[in-house]
Protein backbone atom coordinates (compact mmCIF):
# COMPACT_ATOMS: atom_id res chain seq x y z
CA UNK A 1 0.00 0.00 0.00
CA UNK A 2 1.05 3.55 -0.82
CA UNK A 3 1.62 5.68 2.40
CA UNK A 4 -0.85 8.28 2.41
CA UNK A 5 -0.01 11.83 4.65
CA UNK A 6 -2.73 12.51 6.24
CA UNK A 7 -4.32 16.01 5.84
CA UNK A 8 -5.40 16.64 9.72
CA UNK A 9 -2.60 16.13 12.41
CA UNK A 10 -5.06 14.87 14.95
CA UNK A 11 -6.56 12.13 12.70
CA UNK A 12 -6.17 9.56 15.42
CA UNK A 13 -8.65 11.39 17.97
CA UNK A 14 -10.94 12.39 14.89
CA UNK A 15 -11.02 9.00 13.66
CA UNK A 16 -11.66 7.35 17.45
CA UNK A 17 -13.99 9.91 18.21
CA UNK A 18 -16.02 9.34 14.85
CA UNK A 19 -16.02 5.41 15.84
CA UNK A 20 -16.66 5.82 18.89
CA UNK A 21 -19.83 7.88 18.53
CA UNK A 22 -21.34 5.08 16.68
CA UNK A 23 -23.89 3.17 18.60
CA UNK A 24 -24.02 0.47 15.87
CA UNK A 25 -20.31 -0.27 16.09
CA UNK A 26 -21.17 -0.81 19.74
CA UNK A 27 -23.89 -2.57 19.82
CA UNK A 28 -21.97 -5.29 17.09
CA UNK A 29 -19.12 -4.93 19.42
CA UNK A 30 -16.60 -3.79 16.91
CA UNK A 31 -13.52 -2.49 18.31
CA UNK A 32 -10.53 -0.72 16.31
CA UNK A 33 -7.49 -2.93 16.85
CA UNK A 34 -5.11 -0.79 14.85
CA UNK A 35 -4.87 2.12 11.95
CA UNK A 36 -2.82 4.57 10.03
CA UNK A 37 -2.98 7.10 7.47
CA UNK A 38 -5.25 5.09 5.27
CA UNK A 39 -5.71 1.69 6.46
CA UNK A 40 -7.24 0.05 9.64
CA UNK A 41 -8.44 -3.29 10.85
CA UNK A 42 -11.30 -3.54 13.17
CA UNK A 43 -12.53 -6.55 15.03
CA UNK A 44 -15.96 -8.37 16.10
CA UNK A 45 -16.35 -11.49 18.21
CA UNK A 46 -19.09 -14.04 17.54
CA UNK A 47 -22.48 -13.55 18.62
CA UNK A 48 -25.43 -16.09 18.32
CA UNK A 49 -27.61 -13.05 17.94
CA UNK A 50 -25.79 -11.82 14.72
CA UNK A 51 -26.78 -15.05 12.73
CA UNK A 52 -28.64 -16.04 10.35
CA UNK A 53 -31.02 -18.99 9.55
CA UNK A 54 -28.03 -21.44 9.02
CA UNK A 55 -25.91 -20.12 12.03
CA UNK A 56 -23.71 -18.28 9.90
CA UNK A 57 -23.01 -14.24 11.00
CA UNK A 58 -25.60 -12.37 8.68
CA UNK A 59 -24.24 -11.14 5.55
CA UNK A 60 -25.76 -7.45 6.98
CA UNK A 61 -23.57 -7.53 9.82
CA UNK A 62 -19.92 -8.56 8.00
CA UNK A 63 -21.06 -5.68 5.40
CA UNK A 64 -21.64 -3.42 8.44
CA UNK A 65 -17.69 -3.81 9.47
CA UNK A 66 -16.29 -3.72 6.09
CA UNK A 67 -18.03 -0.69 5.50
CA UNK A 68 -17.27 0.97 8.86
CA UNK A 69 -13.85 -0.08 8.14
CA UNK A 70 -13.99 1.62 4.75
CA UNK A 71 -14.98 4.73 6.47
CA UNK A 72 -12.36 4.56 9.45
CA UNK A 73 -9.44 4.66 6.95
CA UNK A 74 -10.89 7.38 4.72
CA UNK A 75 -11.78 9.85 7.54
CA UNK A 76 -7.51 9.41 8.30
CA UNK A 77 -7.23 11.35 5.35
CA UNK A 78 -9.24 14.08 5.53
CA UNK A 79 -9.09 17.67 6.92
CA UNK A 80 -9.76 18.18 10.26
CA UNK A 81 -13.69 19.26 9.54
CA UNK A 82 -14.51 16.44 7.78
CA UNK A 83 -17.07 14.24 8.43
CA UNK A 84 -17.72 10.91 6.31
CA UNK A 85 -20.40 9.22 4.77
CA UNK A 86 -20.59 6.21 2.30
CA UNK A 87 -21.64 7.16 -1.04
CA UNK A 88 -21.82 3.47 -2.45
CA UNK A 89 -20.16 -0.47 -1.80
CA UNK A 90 -20.10 -3.48 -3.45
CA UNK A 91 -19.64 -6.63 -1.08
CA UNK A 92 -18.89 -9.89 -2.39
CA UNK A 93 -19.69 -12.99 -0.07
CA UNK A 94 -16.89 -15.89 -0.49
CA UNK A 95 -17.50 -18.02 2.26
CA UNK A 96 -19.86 -18.60 5.24
CA UNK A 97 -19.16 -16.11 8.29
CA UNK A 98 -18.62 -18.83 10.44
CA UNK A 99 -15.96 -17.97 13.35
CA UNK A 100 -15.07 -17.17 16.96
CA UNK A 101 -13.56 -13.72 15.65
CA UNK A 102 -13.97 -11.15 12.75
CA UNK A 103 -11.56 -9.03 11.40
CA UNK A 104 -12.05 -6.15 8.71
CA UNK A 105 -9.25 -4.68 7.30
CA UNK A 106 -9.83 -1.51 4.87
CA UNK A 107 -7.31 0.58 2.65
CA UNK A 108 -7.66 3.59 0.86
CA UNK A 109 -6.80 3.16 -2.95
CA UNK A 110 -7.56 6.62 -3.99
CA UNK A 111 -8.15 9.62 -1.41
CA UNK A 112 -9.86 12.57 -3.07
CA UNK A 113 -10.92 15.98 -1.77
CA UNK A 114 -14.70 14.92 -1.88
CA UNK A 115 -14.66 11.28 -2.92
CA UNK A 116 -12.31 8.10 -1.24
CA UNK A 117 -12.13 5.15 -2.98
CA UNK A 118 -11.27 1.86 -0.58
CA UNK A 119 -11.11 -1.70 -0.77
CA UNK A 120 -11.67 -3.67 2.62
CA UNK A 121 -11.55 -7.52 2.85
CA UNK A 122 -12.91 -9.29 5.95
CA UNK A 123 -11.57 -12.70 7.62
CA UNK A 124 -13.46 -15.24 9.99
CA UNK A 125 -10.98 -16.96 12.56
CA UNK A 126 -12.48 -20.53 13.54
CA UNK A 127 -10.69 -23.44 15.12
CA UNK A 128 -6.93 -21.92 14.15
CA UNK A 129 -7.50 -20.61 10.99
CA UNK A 130 -8.42 -17.42 8.96
CA UNK A 131 -9.97 -17.86 6.19
CA UNK A 132 -10.96 -14.44 3.88
CA UNK A 133 -14.82 -14.50 3.77
CA UNK A 134 -16.07 -11.10 2.46
CA UNK A 135 -14.31 -8.02 0.10
CA UNK A 136 -15.71 -4.62 -0.56
CA UNK A 137 -14.94 -1.55 -2.33
CA UNK A 138 -16.55 1.30 -1.64
CA UNK A 139 -16.50 5.09 -2.12
CA UNK A 140 -16.95 7.57 0.93
CA UNK A 141 -17.54 11.07 0.67
CA UNK A 142 -16.00 14.07 2.86
CA UNK A 143 -18.92 16.19 4.08
CA UNK A 144 -17.49 19.70 4.64
CA UNK A 145 -19.02 22.60 6.44
CA UNK A 146 -21.02 24.44 3.92
CA UNK A 147 -19.88 28.24 3.46
CA UNK A 148 -22.91 30.95 3.67
CA UNK A 149 -24.15 31.68 0.18
CA UNK A 150 -23.20 35.33 -0.42
CA UNK A 151 -26.35 37.70 -0.59
CA UNK A 152 -25.10 39.69 -3.43
CA UNK A 153 -26.38 39.88 -6.36
CA UNK A 154 -24.99 37.75 -9.35
CA UNK A 155 -23.83 39.49 -12.66
CA UNK A 156 -26.39 39.28 -15.25
CA UNK A 157 -25.26 38.07 -18.24
CA UNK A 158 -25.11 39.03 -21.44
Amino acid sequence: MAAFEPKNPGYRAAAVAMFEGQPAMRTLGIVIVRFAPGEVELAMLHSPEFTQQNGFVHAGIITAGLDNACGVAALTLMPSEADILTVEFKTTLLAPARGERFVFKAEVVKPGRTLTFCEAKAFAEHEGKTTLIATMTGTLMAMLPRIAASHEPRASRA
